[in-house]
This record gives C-alpha cells, sequence and structure tokens, in this order.
C-alpha cells in the first residue's frame, strides 16, 4: 500500500491518546528513553558482579550509573567507589529497561565499550580461546567466566556472527569482561594463519578430530578454537588449525554444550601445561 493511500490514525483536530504507562514528573526527563535508550556505543551492564567489576577497571568508561536505594547502601557499605554520580531509581524501572526476567540486584551502568587489542598484542604463552561464530550470549559468557578462571590471556572472536559485549553476556560473564581481552577480528582463518606463524599451537576443538585432546603433544602458546553449538567448527577454520581434536566422554552422551566443553578443554589444557598451580 502506497503512502498516500494509508488512512489517517485520527481525525483532524484529534489528539492521538497516550500510551498506558507511568508518567513522569512535569519538567523532568525520563533516565532513560524506551527499553534501549542508549547510544549505539553504549554497553549496558547490570548485576551486582558485572557492575562493581566495571567499576573497578580503570580502562572502563562509565557514563551513567542508576541504582535502587539498597543498591547504593551496599555499594556505600562495601567502600565501593561509584567513579560519577549515580541516579537512585526504583527497581520497576531498571526492570522497565531491562525486562522483567533480568536479574540487575538494583544496578544498570552505561559505559564505554572496552577497547579490542590487535591480534598482534597476544602474548606468546599461556593459553588463548578462539571462537567461531558461537553467537549465544549465554554461552559466550559462561566461556569468558571459565576463561577468566583459568587466566586465559585473551578470547578471539569474529566481529560478525557474534554477540556484542553487552547485556546477557555481560551478566553471563560475571565480570570477566573486566578481566580477559576480548580481541575481534574481521577474518578468523587469516587471524589463525597469523598466529600460527607466530608459533600458536592451534587446537580445534570437534567431535570427529583425528584424536582425544588428552593425547595431544600441548605446548605454550595455546590456542583452543571452539565452534558452534550444532554447526562445530566451520570448514575452512579446521582445515586452518594446526590439530583438531576430541573430547572423548565415557558416558552414553558424547557431546556438550560448548560452554562445558570449554571447562573441559580448558582444565585438560591447564593441567598439561603445568598453569594449574
Amino acid at each position: 500500500m502506497r503512502y498516500r493511500d494509508r488512512k489517517p490514525k485520527f481525525h483532524r483536530g484529534e489528539r492521538p491518546k497516550r500510551p498506558p504507562g507511568p508518567r513522569h514528573e512535569a519538567g523532568r526527563k525520563p533516565p532513560w528513553r524506551g527499553r534501549e535508550g542508549a547510544a549505539d556505543d553504549t554497553v549496558i551492564l547490570y548485576g551486582w558482579h558485572t557492575v562493581t567489576a566495571a567499576l573497578a577497571n580503570p580502562k572502563r568508561r562509565i557514563r551513567k550509573l542508576f541504582l535502587t536505594e539498597n543498591a547504593a547502601r551496599r555499594l556505600a557499605e562495601e567502600e565501593i567507589d561509584t567513579r560519577v554520580e549515580p541516579e537512585i531509581v526504583r527497581p520497576d524501572l531498571i526492570d522497565r529497561r531491562l525486562g522483567p526476567d533480568a536479574v540487575h540486584q538494583g544496578m544498570l551502568a552505561e559505559a564505554e565499550s572496552l577497547a579490542s587489542p590487535g591480534i598482534d598484542t597476544l602474548p606468546e604463552e599461556g593459553i588463548v580461546l578462539v571462537l567461531d561464530q558461537i553467537t549465544d550470549p549465554h554461552n559466550v559468557g559462561a566461556i569468558m567466566r571459565s576463561a577468566a578462571a583459568f587466566a586465559v590471556k585473551a578470547i578471539v572472536t569474529t566481529a560478525r556472527h557474534s554477540p556484542e559485549a553487552t547485556g546477557v553476556l555481560a551478566k553471563s560473564a560475571s565480570g570477566a569482561l573486566e578481566l580477559v581481552p576480548l580481541v575481534t577480528v574481521q577474518n578468523l582463518a587469516r587471524a589463525l594463519n597469523e598466529m600460527n606463524e607466530r608459533g600458536f599451537l592451534t587446537v580445534g576443538l570437534d567431535s570427529q578430530g583425528q584424536e582425544n585432546l588428552s593425547a595431544v603433544g600441548l605446548r605454550q602458546p595455546l590456542a583452543l578454537v571452539l565452534g558452534a553449538e550444532g554447526k562445530g567448527l566451520r570448514q575452512l577454520t579446521r582445515q586452518t588449525c594446526s590439530v583438531v581434536a576430541r573430547l572423548d566422554m565415557p558416558g552414553e552422551i558424547k557431546s556438550l554444550n560448548v560452554s562445558n566443553a570449554a571447562v573441559l578443554a580448558l582444565y585438560i589444557g591447564a593441567s598439561r601445561l603445568g598453569l594449574m598451580g
């Protein structure tokens, strides 16, 4: 239907009705616009561990901080510097911003994204994780949390077909966004080739791998490459890895959720490389 054929939504002289919902006080702007509300380059962080880790990170610039009275009191009791003047709001305002299922614990921050280091800055020691188009923010957040626990040096992911480091991912990471550098690349195969040239052992994890990961001769620097659930590693990614290994399971179920597979692979890698003690 063409624009000129559309019927007006109300007759001349009538005012459109205001949609139902709470009104803000006269002369006072709402603390945000709608459920998104933030600028395109702003990340949303919520929850106690996520926000306090961001506040403790000098590299993270906090633009706005919204707290409930209880959250503000808890921060004061634990002597945590908010860095910016917080706005005290009711819990239901944060609920409306994030949705009723978000466990925000009375804390929401709008912050700037952290800078992405270059692939050439990866340290030539320890373990790096490489994510091949893993798109679920819960899985990526859980992987980042495990990466922080195992002192992973960085996580390499693609600019496309990967979730933004905000919202659900940040909450699932539980503060790990501030601890593990996130390296974003345009072409994963090219990045893996560069890592191979710099001496990394790049090990792709796939159920069809040639040998069990525990039997592979691991060395530092080690890059563990994980593929998306269902699809696994892309063909070009498999071809670019130095080794493609599998995780053998003794039970009836032979596959793991990708975040669980990451934990197991990290444990095997860290143990074999003597990084656990």
